[in-house]
Parts: C-alpha cells; sequence; structure tokens
C-alpha cells in the first residue's frame, strides 16, 4: 500500500482545511487509516482513525468536534476535514495504513505516505 497525503497549507485560525489520503493498492478497503502530527520538537500525535469499513472512527480529544474523518472506499481515499481551526493544530499531517484494525498508536500501522504541512495563524 502506497499513500499519498496533500491538502495542507496556510490558513487563518477558526478556518477550515481537508487534508486527502490517497491510496494505491487493491487491498486498500481492507485496512484501518489513522492521521497523525508531528509538530517541531514535539512527539508524533494520534488524531484521528478510521476502520476498513467507515463505520468505526476515534478522535484524539484535542479534536473532538473540529476535525471529522472519512473515507470514500471507490476513491481508495481517507479525509480529514478540519474546522475551527486554532494555531496549535500547526504540524505536518502523515496519514498511515494499518492491516490490523484501528488504532491510536503509530506503533501499529504499517504504511505511511510523506506527510503534509498544516500552518495556523493566530
Amino acid at each position: 500500500v502506497q499513500l499519498q497525503a496533500s491538502g495542507g497549507g496556510l490558513v487563518q485560525a477558526g478556518g477550515s482545511l481537508r487534508l486527502s489520503c490517497a491510496a494505491s493498492g487493491r487491498t486498500f478497503g481492507t485496512y484501518a487509516v489513522g492521521w497523525f502530527r508531528q509538530a517541531p520538537g514535539k512527539e508524533r500525535e494520534f488524531v484521528a482513525s478510521i476502520s476498513w469499513s467507515g463505520g468505526t472512527t476515534y478522535h484524539a480529544d484535542s479534536v473532538k468536534g473540529r476535525f471529522t474523518i472519512s473515507r470514500d472506499s471507490a476513491k481508495n481515499t481517507v479525509y480529514l476535514q478540519m474546522n475551527s481551526m486554532k494555531p496549535e493544530d500547526t504540524a505536518v499531517y502523515y496519514c498511515a495504513a494499518s492491516g490490523r484494525g484501528v488504532s491510536a498508536s503509530r506503533y501499529g500501522y504499517n504504511y505511511w505516505g510523506q506527510g503534509t504541512l498544516v500552518t495556523v495563524s493566530s
């Protein structure tokens, strides 16, 4: 499975962005997908994850109510809709795929995309 994250950019506080994670590989539909982020000087942290069916989602407390993860199996793409953004959301965002089910741990993911930079100005 190869993953390509896109959609990052510069946005003002309170604004919105939608990240996309496009995947190649016929078996992508059987993988859970997660979004993680890493700010400068900080550990990579969990943001959200979605099961292979899309029926189960998890969001970190820091983004709950503002961010929403979803997937379009026909397009082999997972999205992260980010609303009401804050400066502390500034980070490189990574998508990852897991053949072992949905997880909030980065160690549960086998495949990683290259990351897309999100900058939120105050």
